[in-house]
């Protein structure tokens, strides 16, 4: 087939090599402009641009698909479908209507449960059983289109990373399956009840609050690692908890319980694994308190 594919982050790499593989003619990769980021803030093409360029492929960044002249370059590319995986951008409806076929979304959620910009994330921090990959049809709406394919996995104590990676490679697997018999997988609606919606995570949200449930904490621990990093600030430092378990405790919640860090929550109580001061690479709980100490009695805030 002859596609259009359009994504951003690493999430939607293995896709993109999955077309490939698969012998489809890539007739152009959209993906968001490059930022600027580090210190020298340096222009950084995103993971699927360079991907892209890599592989030989045309691309294309533009900063809005609104433009009418945005639009008839896309139409331009006379595609049989367009394949959407985290592209970033909204998707006017001459650019859902310009492909034979319309637009296939490869979305990190089993629809209709978290539609929307942070599915991985949301699911975690909910304490979902399970999650997966829906591949569905695009429309106006925000992940409300008809369902071809879908895979469950077990969430089972990953981080927000472990889990994008894996749901990465499971959708680039379905998005071969399905164009590789488009007619054999007829869109299905999806259902109107277990609608929820994953906001865009904010980094205030990665602060740890130690009156939740030690379950609760540990789960935000989970979610926003790699990024935003769930975090705790004490001694005017702000320190990420990036591995935690749960573990029994009784203490007032932010109170260090004994010297392995043990912090007490609303219910039971953390036990970090894995830790990161500013500036520094990770490190055990007991490589941080050789040279930054936590008393027992210590109220984290």
């Amino acid at each position: 087939m002859r596609i259009i594919f359009m994504g951003t982050p690493d999430f939607a790499v293995p896709t993109l090599d999955a077309l490939v593989t698969a012998g489809h003619d890539i007739a152009g990769v959209y993906c968001q402009p490059p930022r600027r980021a580090g210190r020298g803030k340096a222009l950084n093409a995103s993971p699927v641009q360079q991907r892209a360029e890599a592989l030989g492929l045309p691309v294309h960044v533009p900063v809005t698909l609104r433009d009418p002249a945005a639009q008839a370059e896309f139409a331009a590319l006379d595609a049989d479908v367009a394949v959407v995986a985290a592209y970033g951008l909204i998707l006017p409806v001459a650019v859902l209507a310009a492909p034979r076929f319309g637009c296939l979304n490869v979305h990190g959620s089993l629809l209709p449960r978290w539609r929307g910009a942070a599915p991985v994330q949301r699911a975690i921090l909910a304490g979902d059983a399970e999650t997966g990959v829906t591949i569905m049809q695009m429309e106006r709406g925000l992940d409300t289109g008809p369902m071809l394919l879908a895979e469950a996995t077990p969430v089972a104590g990953k981080t927000a990373g472990d889990l994008t990676d894996e749901l990465a490679r499971t959708g680039a697997r379905l998005m071969a399956r399905v164009l590789a018999d488009l007619p054999g997988f007829p869109p299905i609606p999806q259902p109107e009840d277990g609608v929820t919606y994953a906001a865009k995570i904010e980094k205030p949200e990665a602060r740890l609050d130690f009156t939740r449930p030690a379950e609760t904490v540990e789960r935000q621990v989970r979610g926003f690692n790699p990024a935003p990093g769930a975090f705790f600030e004490h001694a005017g430092e702000r320190l990420r908890i990036l591995a935690a378990e749960v573990t029994g405790g009784h203490g007032a919640p932010g109170e260090i319980l004994d010297d392995a860090l043990t912090i007490a929550c609303g219910t039971g109580a953390i036990r970090p694994t894995l830790v990161q001061r500013a500036g520094r690479g990770a490190m055990t709980p007991a490589d941080l308190l050789r040279g930054f100490p936590f008393p027992a009695g210590t109220r984290l805030w």
